[in-house]
């Protein structure tokens, strides 16, 4: 496929805020491609080169890509405020351009010519990405050149995720949605969108894939239960593991061994103590997860603000020193090319023992098979004294849901009999308004911000947050919807009149909220709204793994269960 077909179709896509038109724009487009090109236009089409986790930064801001536009750029730059138009302006002006653009340019090669740009580094890199960018934009019309200029700044503002990319692939096959659960199962065993499009265009039809070492499966997730008689009502006899409060890792072993955050995010290079001790107690290649946390002088965990201390990109060996992790495996997905995720729980149990040799980095969950409800309070009673947030009981024979919540996994949490609302909920920025007073500086004053409702796609509004946040906070939320901005309200976000935003953003920035209480809500279209909303922290979160409708349902349940 050329790349001026890839930008018509985009223009389009940037053109319209109806989910279903996007996806039928999107089918009509994997329609049209080779398997090949198709995983470049999944990657691409979000602004990126490969998946999330494998997908290089350009590391190009709006000042080096003036310099690579040349003469006129700055200028146009302030009339528009927007570098893909301004490129598209120049091009159309300038008739020395028109000889020099190729409308014959593919997408692999435009990709290959991106990818240079974003692996150019060292001395000198700066100036020799932007000559390859002037080189790239001169190749191209000015459509074309608006639509590559966006990737490389990332700000191609397309409005859509992954989700909707699945929903596209049905449609591609059947006209509808139907297909989407079949094709999600793929995505979620093996989270590449590139590679699960290519498999699609390339059979026509959703197959069944294994785990793949160095392709992230989607992590499990917990329902939540009040109780330990809750949890043996559902579950009956069941193992009970500790649940601890620290940073959730999923290793990818195979001669060098990668790590995983929740959020997909490859962290390797953040836990190299880590990374050493799996290297040294792991007996073969697998997929294993477990929880890092650190551990005080008398082995005991320490508090989840310790932990997350590892968390950074710079001065890495010298926190490892300060701060050392211990790695407490839970799970075990694939080992020697075998799938694990169909075996039951203690089928994987019995091979993750089988797996770790002794050493002081990689430890086993601590675990117990229950067969009453006292046994089960019992467990909960010993992992709070031994500082953990609480248990998780899982069935003996539930198999790993990847990318699921469900009661295969309960999570039993010492907040639930404690606190008013016994969690904290991970909602997704939907919009937000200019500031007053103070605020007008920072050019925000609240956000509004939603839970998912993953059947249909949508996001449901469920606070407006105006305070808690520090000056800082306040600052780092601007510049981060500044990059997400959207010119109208995207088709999938229910907002009753009341909680309309000066500003509407792509569903991109993932915020961990505390609040006193969840009370039932007209204003709100959940049906529920937050009573004192607070921010705890941003979270490395993708917006289809935020709280869900049915999630928040269960807290406002779980409040007056008591």
């Amino acid at each position: 496929m050329l790349f001026s077909e890839l930008a018509g179709y985009l223009e389009k896509l940037e053109g319209t805020a109806s989910r279903l038109e996007m996806t039928r724009i999107l089918a009509q487009l994997f329609r049209e491609t080779s398997p090949e090109d198709a995983r470049l236009v999944a990657y691409m089409t979000q602004g990126r080169l490969g998946p999330a986790y494998r997908s290089p930064d350009f590391g190009v801001a709006d000042k080096m890509m003036i310099r690579a536009l040349g003469e006129g750029a700055g200028e146009n730059f302030k009339k528009t405020g927007d570098l893909g138009r301004t490129v598209e302006t120049i091009k159309s002006q300038d008739s020395s351009h028109k000889s020099q653009t190729n409308h014959n340019l593919t997408i692999s090669q435009v990709y290959k010519q991106l990818m240079e740009i974003a692996l150019a580094g060292g001395e000198g890199s700066q100036e020799l990405k932007v000559k390859l960018i002037g080189e790239l934009v001169n190749r191209l019309s000015g459509k074309e050149a608006k639509y590559a200029v966006k990737m490389v700044l990332g700000k191609l503002r397309t409005g859509f995720s992954d989700m909707t990319v699945l929903d596209a692939l049905s449609w591609m096959i059947g006209g509808d949605k139907k297909l989407r659960p079949a094709i999600e199962n793929m995505y979620n065993v093996r989270a590449d969108l590139g590679e699960i499009a290519e498999e699609i265009v390339r059979h026509k039809k959703p197959r069944k894939i294994e785990p793949e070492i160095g392709t992230p499966v989607l992590m499990a997730r917990c329902e939540r239960a009040k109780d330990a008689a809750e949890i043996w009502k559902r579950n009956g006899e069941c193992a009970v593991e500790y649940k601890l409060d620290g940073l959730r890792i999923q290793a990818h072993i195979q001669r060098s061994v990668s790590l995983f955050s929740r959020g997909l995010e490859n962290v390797t290079s953040m836990y190299p103590d880590v990374v050493e001790g799996l290297k040294k107690q792991i007996k073969k290649d697998c997929i294993v997860e477990g929880e890092m946390i650190a551990l005080g002088k008398n082995g005991k965990f320490l508090p989840f603000q310790e932990t997350v201390q590892r968390k950074r990109k710079y001065g890495i060996a010298e926190m490892a020193e300060k701060v050392p992790l211990t790695i407490y495996l839970f799970d075990v997905l694939m080992t020697d090319r075998t799938n694990m995720t169909n075996k039951t729980y203690m089928e994987r149990r019995g091979e993750l023992e089988k797996l770790v040799n002794a050493g002081n980095i990689v430890k086993l969950m601590p675990m117990e098979k229950v067969e009453n409800e006292t046994e089960i309070e019992r467990f909960f009673r010993k992992a709070l004294a031994d500082g953990c947030e609480g248990v998780i009981a899982k069935k003996l024979d539930g198999v790993y849901a990847a990318g699921a919540r469900d009661f295969n996994w309960i999570k039993y949490k010492k907040s639930y009999d404690k606190s008013a609302l016994s969690d904290t909920l991970d909602l997704v920025v939907l919009g937000y308004d200019v500031g007053q007073g103070k605020r007008a500086g920072f050019g925000i004053g609240d956000f509004l911000a939603g839970v998912y409702q993953p059947e249909a796609d949508k996001y449901l509004t469920v606070a407006k947050i105006g305070t808690g946040l520090t000056d800082e906070e306040w600052r780092k939320i601007k510049l981060t919807v500044d990059n997400y901005q959207l010119t109208v309200k995207p088709e999938n976000y229910e907002v009753g009149k009341q909680m309309n935003c000066d500003f509407w953003v792509e569903p991109k920035l993932v915020v961990e909220i505390k609040a006193d209480e969840i009370t039932s809500s007209p204003m709100h279209t959940a049906g529920y709204a937050l009573r004192f909303p607070r921010l705890v922290s941003f979270r490395k979160k993708k917006p289809e793994d935020a709280t869900s409708v049915e999630e928040l349902k269960r807290l406002y349940t779980l409040q007056y269960a008591r």
